[in-house]
């Protein structure tokens, strides 16, 4: 007997077969991705159920398509055996796609068992018919089905468990293509078995009166349409409410990150350093358990953060972050305070030793210079240990100990280290107490100028005065600059400092003006902080214009060693400070680099020689008179003015004036004075008295000596 073909239900069985496949490749993406036991059984079973009834009804969706001039119909019982070859065949698929590797021979076995489970469901749905006679089968047809089954089987579950990845390129695209070509496979295998079926004319359909097909191809394109469409949105709802409680749980993690870790180092902050320092001490307390705290920051750090920028900054921080963790042992910790304080806890120390090995270690590792944008930068940490139990049994106490022998490292010369003693406590306290005087110095009038002599070495004339900076607190009494001024620059606060010098030494100089006093020229000194400032120049002329005090009436001073830290931008500084009208000198010269050769580049109008020189006029006569004699002619030669400071005996006096030195300043010409017996001398010089008497006179107006 020869049938006929319904292609309307041909064309549905290719959809069913495609959609099939797209439930199939959804199903291992979902699998693969569910990390516990119990969801991936659960969802074998229910997506096996899906695939296999999608199958199964392909199967039959395609025999409806095909009628026969006999009755025909289907036992339920060897139906049911089909579904279940289908289902069993569709979990066994989903396990081999969802494995975590697929090796060739794996494929080749798992591609011939499904093709054999698929054909078996094929012909045991044929079989469903009850034909008598028999169906004929073509075996050259059958080999070819099942060749088509297998290698079908084959490239769906290769394109299955490639495609099985949910974060790759285009996966809705490359799943869409690939389950249209495994629908189209599958349904050729299914149109080639069923060419293979031949009917012998005359046979019946034993099972007419069993499954009517009216009802089981309603039945079939209902449930299994919206089994799959059922199967794929549980899947698509389930993997977003999967990936949101994912993202959840990596956001809280994170949040729980952030809460315990440096953002820029990724290191313990003082948070978690707070509660490993906590488990040391209650280990430690139950019996022997030496550990130590290691506290530094880096000196320099607030030089190159302030002048080059905070991406450099950054960048050094966290070059040394790594550094240090190269020093410690596993079980130790390396923490970040914040800024450029970092601290170790180095736990189970059999020696106090030990503590210092690290640190030295860190010190030698340091020398190394840091490189940040083809930049060598050189910084080096100041480092103070505090040892538990002897240093303290808190976590405050062993932190702020360990803190203060860090202070003490940097007083004894930075880029060392220090373990703590008893009396660093007096040391930090004072450091305290000054830092709480300078937070309110400024609004309360504590600050206060002195102004110390600059007097010409040919005539002995009032060349100018230098401003210098004194601190007279209710509380801690008279201060020196010695004692504030780098703790102000540490802190920044010597910044509005700076900013009230320069406004103070105006108001000044318009008071000796109001009085008819000779013009003089004040010498202001700038310290490194202030000079990374930005707008350190715009707010220096927007307080000399509100005070109506012209340029020419001041020279800024520059210390040789920040001059030669940054030598280019130093340079633009220096020239853009000229053009406004302001000069500039180099102070302290022959203390930092020495380097000549910038000299040039740097053009200033005066420099100062450092005390150090002066002094060596007496102590070494023949060397200390040739290296002075050499700077001397070396800025006469670039036009510049040089100033001796320091001068304190005649005999260094007469040999400056011989070496032609243009000004001299030190105590033997005058003490630094208050701006009242300043002004007294400026009167005086009003009547250009000799050198002498103008000596003898000036230093008994000044207040007791005071270092600069």
């Amino acid at each position: 007997m020869h049938g006929t073909y319904n292609f309307w239900l041909v064309g549905l069985s290719l959809v069913v077969a495609t959609l099939a496949s797209y439930t199939a490749l959804d199903l291992s993406g979902r699998i693969a991705s569910l990390s516990k036991r119990g969801q991936r059984h659960a969802w074998l079973a229910g997506g096996a159920g899906a695939m296999g009834v999608g199958i199964w009804s392909m199967h039959f969706i395609g025999v409806l398509a095909f009628s026969l001039p006999i009755p025909l119909g289907y036992d339920f019982t060897i139906t049911a055996c089909s579904l279940l070859i289908a289902i069993l065949v569709s979990y066994f698929a989903l396990r081999v796609i969802t494995h975590e590797t697929l090796g060739p021979k794996r494929l080749v076995c798992a591609a011939v068992l499904m093709g054999l489970g698929i054909v078996g469901m094929h012909y045991t749905g044929d079989a469903a018919m009850r034909m008598q006679p028999a169906i004929v089968y073509d075996p050259t047809l059958v080999a070819a089905s099942i060749v088509i089954a297998i290698v079908a089987s084959g490239a769906a579950l290769y394109m299955a468990h490639a495609l099985r990845a949910e974060d790759q390129g285009h996966v809705l695209a490359k799943r869409m293509a690939a389950s249209l070509v495994m629908g189209l496979a599958i349904t050729g295998m299914h149109y080639t078995a069923e060419a293979a079926a031949n009917f012998p004319p005359g046979a019946i359909c034993g099972a007419a009166n069993g499954v009517d097909l009216r009802w089981l191809g309603t039945t079939i394109a209902i449930f299994t349409f919206a089994i799959l469409i059922v199967t794929l949105m549980l899947s698509r709802f389930d993997a977003r409410t999967a990936s949101l409680v994912n993202s959840v749980s990596q956001l809280n993690g994170r949040i729980m990150h952030m809460a315990a870790f440096d953002s820029l180092t990724d290191l313990p902050n003082r948070r978690t350093l707070t509660e490993h320092i906590e488990r040391a001490l209650e280990f430690g307390k139950r019996g022997p358990g030496l550990f130590a705290v290691l506290f530094m920051d880096l000196d320099g750090f607030k030089t190159i953060n302030d002048s080059l920028g905070h991406t450099v900054g950054d960048e050094v921080l966290k070059a040394f972050a790594q550094r240090l963790v190269d020093c410690v042992s596993a079980g130790d910790t390396v923490a970040r305070l914040g800024g450029d304080e970092f601290v170790i806890l180095m736990r189970h120390l059999g020696l106090a030793e030990e503590a210092q090995r690290v640190a030295e270690a860190v010190l030698e590792r340091m020398r190394e210079p840091i490189w940040v944008d083809a930049r060598s930068l050189q910084v080096a940490p100041s480092i103070g240990i505090a040892l538990f139990p002897r240093d303290g049994d808190t976590v405050e106490t062993l932190l702020k100990n360990a803190d203060a022998a860090m202070y003490a490292a940097k007083r004894a010369g930075r880029g060392t280290c220090r373990f703590f003693e008893a009396d660093m406590n007096e040391a930090a306290t004072r450091t305290l107490q000054i830092q709480h005087a300078l937070h309110e110095a400024l609004d309360k009038g504590y600050f206060s100028l002195h102004f110390q002599p600059k007097f010409f070495g040919r005539d002995g004339a009032l060349a100018g005065a230098e401003a210098l900076l004194r601190l007279n607190h209710p509380t801690l009494g008279l201060l020196s600059p010695a004692e504030f001024i780098s703790i102000a620059e540490r802190n920044g606060q010597i910044v509005p400092i700076g900013y009230w010098v320069v406004r103070e030494a105006c108001r000044q100089i318009r008071r000796w003006q109001a009085q008819n006093l000779r013009p003089t020229k004040v010498a202001i000194n700038l310290s490194p902080r202030q000079l990374a400032q930005p707008d350190l120049l715009a707010t220096i002329q927007e307080i000399v214009h509100a005070e109506h005090m012209s340029a020419d009436q001041i020279m800024f001073e520059i210390t040789e060693t920040a001059a030669m830290h940054d030598v280019r931008r130093m340079a633009e500084t220096v020239h853009a400070f000229q053009k406004c009208g302001f000069e500039v000198a180099i102070d302290d010269f022959g203390t930092g680099y020495s380097s000549l050769a910038y000299l040039q580049r740097f053009r200033v109008r005066q420099l100062k020689i450092d005390r150090f020189f002066v002094d060596g006029l007496d102590a070494n006569s023949d060397e200390g008179t040739a290296i002075v004699s050499a700077i001397i002619e070396l800025a006469h030669s670039l036009g510049m003015n040089v100033v001796a400071e320091g001068v304190e005996t005649e005999s260094q006096r007469k040999k400056l004036e011989a070496l032609r030195c243009d000004e001299l300043q030190g105590y033997l010409l005058g003490r630094p004075l208050t701006p009242e017996a300043f002004g007294v001398l400026l009167g005086d010089q009003n009547q250009r008295v000799p050198r002498e008497a103008t000596a003898s006179r000036a230093a008994p107006l000044g207040a007791p000596p005071l270092p600069r």
